[in-house]
């Protein structure tokens, strides 16, 4: 009853506010169920009214829309959310593959801005903007000791396409200040962080999400290590947390049959829809691993129960996420939306991965992080299973639904507690942040050479490396406990190549020390050998 009145409260709400006056004949139009429209609109209307004009206290109508929209989606499952007007162009931006801006990131440092990259195929690049550099001034305008947010300086240097902009910029490198002028535009926001070829026959792609452009991308970087040897293929869905369900159909369409099942949907009349693989499949054949994580859900799901339901591939690493929603984005008005869960989706045995939940959504993102503690991280036994959601793949292996895609082959998170921290500082933008204050000290000094040459030789001066590590964490109150300096050096020699050589990179070096990956090159041996 409680959430039968909100829906009607939001409704009349949206309509008295949006429309203002406007609400007598179109009220009349209005069908809800079991309510009068002429009497209960109007006492409504009323009422906002009365709150409006007579009110002792100035009432927030805005307010009053977030929070009912809100208390409404807090009944349903956990993935029905509003989305308020600022958070919905960023959201935009990350699943259409771009933004329009200058195509930098920066740093916050000393209240300037501090630019770390200069993006691939943004408007920085072609006017020589390189990392280091200061941004002083924009048309103008300071943005330095202006105490200024980094959402303001990011709201001063996007905007509309091909609009200009002069830049001031200070080269601390040679102590200069010049002025560069560039138009804003698309900046692609990439969803194919990495691809290389790990050794002769293997190759790795790394997808972060699954926007747009992601499939596009994919054919790609699929095409180029093909033409390299590509035997087998390693696609990284590790922290993955989906996005459209299309490019991650038309991938799995990469590697399966014609006709042969990718996902099922059903919707709320009970009406299911199969997706099948067409017949342009590029490579139906080769060796394929999926590395997947605890935060590896929804369309990173579709393609991992795509794989291992049809006995195509292997899934490596541990138990996913467990959702088995699919979302559909509506507007509201004025820049507003709410993603309302439209449909389950099933996997081609039949299972569902979802797993429950109730109003309390707290708990529901709480079960991922409680692995940890629960042992599931470090021991695959404890896995829960249910075994009245068994079903059996083509070649009879039997998988679960009701939480998640279980590993074929799993890694285990062997961590105590302390350790566990220090992985999270090492995987935070700590590292990043160190890396950048150390290189931006004595910028001159550092050369790294071409990228294979960087990646082929260990870090320079490593105990130095170590040193200004422990010091910066003293200095900004970062507990410092790590015992395997390798992984230290590590991290460094990563983020050193994201900055100056970019994500794929970043994950070339991270990958030399990967467990996961190390993982499916033993399987691939040990298979090879019997």
């Amino acid at each position: 009853m409680r959430l039968k009145n909100n829906i009607f409260l939001l409704l009349i709400v949206l309509l008295s506010i949006s429309l203002g006056l406007l609400i007598g004949s179109q009220a009349e139009q209005l069908q809800l169920p079991g309510l009068t429209p002429k009497n209960k609109l109007s006492k409504i209307h009323r009422l906002m009214g009365y709150l409006s004009e007579s009110y002792v206290d100035k009432i927030n109508t805005d307010s009053i829309v977030d929070v009912v929209i809100e208390d409404i989606l807090n009944q349903l499952d956990p993935h029905s959310v509003y989305i308020p007007q600022e958070a919905s162009q960023e959201l935009a931006e990350s699943m259409q593959g771009n933004f329009v801006g200058i195509g930098v990131s920066f740093f916050m440092v000393g209240d300037t801005v501090s630019v770390v990259r200069v993006l691939d195929g943004g408007p920085s690049k072609a006017v020589g903007i390189a990392p280091g550099d200061r941004i002083m001034l924009a048309d103008g305008d300071s943005l330095f000791n202006q105490n200024l947010s980094s959402t303001d300086i990011v709201s001063k240097l996007k905007g509309r396409p091909d609009t200009p902009l002069e830049l001031a910029i200070y080269r601390k490198q040679n102590d200069s200040v010049f002025w560069v002028n560039l138009k804003r535009g698309a900046v692609p926001l990439k969803s194919i962080e990495a691809s290389y070829m790990v050794n002769k026959d293997v190759g790795y792609i790394k997808i972060n999400r699954f926007s747009q452009t992601t499939f596009v991308e994919f054919e790609k970087a699929l095409q180029v290590l093909k033409l390299q040897g590509l035997q087998t293929l390693v696609i990284d869905l590790r922290d993955n947390p989906g996005g459209y369900m299309i490019p991650a159909n038309q991938i799995a369409d990469e590697f399966l049959k014609e006709n042969t099942p990718i996902v099922i949907t059903e919707s709320n009349n009970g009406k299911r829809q199969e997706t099948l693989a067409t017949q342009k499949g590029r490579f139906e054949t080769g060796g394929l691993y999926l590395l997947v994580n605890e935060q590896s859900a929804s369309a990173s799901e579709i393609l991992a129960g795509a794989i291992q339901d049809n006995d195509r591939g292997w899934v490596v690493g541990r138990r996913t996420f467990g959702k088995g929603l699919v979302q559909q984005q509506m507007p509201l008005g004025d820049g507003d939306a709410v993603r309302l869960t439209i449909a389950r989706y099933y996997t081609p045995t039949g299972r569902s991965i979802q797993r429950p939940y109730n109003e309390d959504h707290e708990a529901y993102y709480a079960e991922v992080r409680d692995r940890f503690d629960t042992g599931e991280l470090s021991d695959a036994t404890k896995v829960p299973h249910n075994d009245s959601l068994a079903f059996t793949t083509p070649n009879g292996r039997t998988v679960y639904g009701g939480g998640g895609i279980v590993p074929d082959l799993y890694v285990p998170n062997n961590n105590t507690q302390e350790e566990e921290w220090n992985s999270f500082v090492l995987r935070s933008n700590v590292i990043n942040h160190f890396v950048f204050t150390t290189l931006d000290a004595h910028r001159n000094s550092y050369t790294f050479g071409r990228v294979d040459q960087f990646l082929e030789q260990p870090l320079i001066q490593p105990q130095q490396w170590l040193s200004k590590f422990e010091e910066y964490c003293k200095q900004n109150g970062i507990p410092f406990g790590f015992k395997d300096q390798e992984k230290i050096l590590t991290a460094i020699k990563a983020y050193i190549g994201l900055q100056i050589f970019g994500e794929g990179v970043f994950n070339q070096v991270l990958n030399t020390d990967d467990p996961f990956l190390k993982k499916v090159l033993n399987h691939l041996r040990e298979n090879t050998e019997s």
